[in-house]
């Protein structure tokens, strides 16, 4: 199934759900844990219906959804086509019957809360150290290009955070090359920029907000806050 694009995704205009990084995400509230179990049953009974389910989580007082294909087909530039993880029609399809499942329990959504983290690392060689990377967060090779056309590690049980790479200049001098990705819907950022910043931070580049806002703490070391402006309804 092909993957969906961004502007496909803010088309589809799904109230209770964010896009983040590679998927869509959704945090609901409820009253005691019976109740988070009879809604995700319920999430699950639609799933079975359309053959395709959620990623999901429960934690006190909330139950986290997560949406996306695991083989979703991208096409490069040159036609070629690759599976990756994203988010396709199936996707956006239970989505939206979640939704209506959710009112159906009195479960209200607070998509404000979704947020995600990434790993980034800077290197001329990940083909060359994503082999290390991969044993050592999941202990599965198979982890290495897992529904990327990349090096990128992804953890198919989603145990760790995802482990991309950046580019850099094989001579460049030292310096920070992890850094932290922070995924939060659009509507949370400048409280989330603010809130780094009262907390003694600085703003280091800004040159491709609000999708990205690079943030460094007292000592120098970088966190990226991102957000899928392109995914949101206007």
């Amino acid at each position: 199934m092909d993957m969906l694009r961004s502007e496909k995704i803010a088309e589809a205009d799904l109230s209770d759900w964010r896009k983040l990084a590679q998927g869509l995400h959704a945090r609901y509230l409820v009253g005691d844990f019976g109740a988070a179990v009879r809604f995700v049953t319920a999430v699950g009974e639609a799933g079975d219906v359309l053959g395709h389910h959620p990623r999901v989580s429960i934690g006190d007082g909330y139950v986290d959804l997560k949406l996306i294909t695991d083989d979703a087909v991208y096409r490069d530039g040159e036609g070629t086509e690759h599976v990756i993880e994203w988010v396709t029609q199936q996707d956006v399809d239970l989505a939206r019957r979640i939704t209506e499942i959710a009112a159906d329990h009195k479960v209200d959504a607070d998509p404000a809360s979704v947020s995600m983290i990434e790993l980034g690392l800077d290197t001329a060689h990940s083909a060359t150290i994503a082999p290390v990377w991969a044993a050592l967060l999941t202990g599965n090779p198979e982890s290495q290009g897992h529904g990327s056309p990349s090096d990128e590690i992804r953890d198919a049980t989603g145990r760790v955070p995802n482990l991309w790479f950046g580019d850099a200049d094989e001579h460049e001098s030292t310096r920070q090359r992890f850094h932290v990705e922070v995924y939060v819907a659009p509507e949370v950022a400048e409280q989330r920029i603010a809130a780094a910043l009262a907390a003694g931070g600085t703003v280091v580049d800004d040159s491709n907000a609000p999708s990205l806002t690079v943030i460094a703490d007292q000592d120098g070391n970088k966190g990226i806050l991102c957000v899928d402006v392109s995914a949101a309804k206007k």
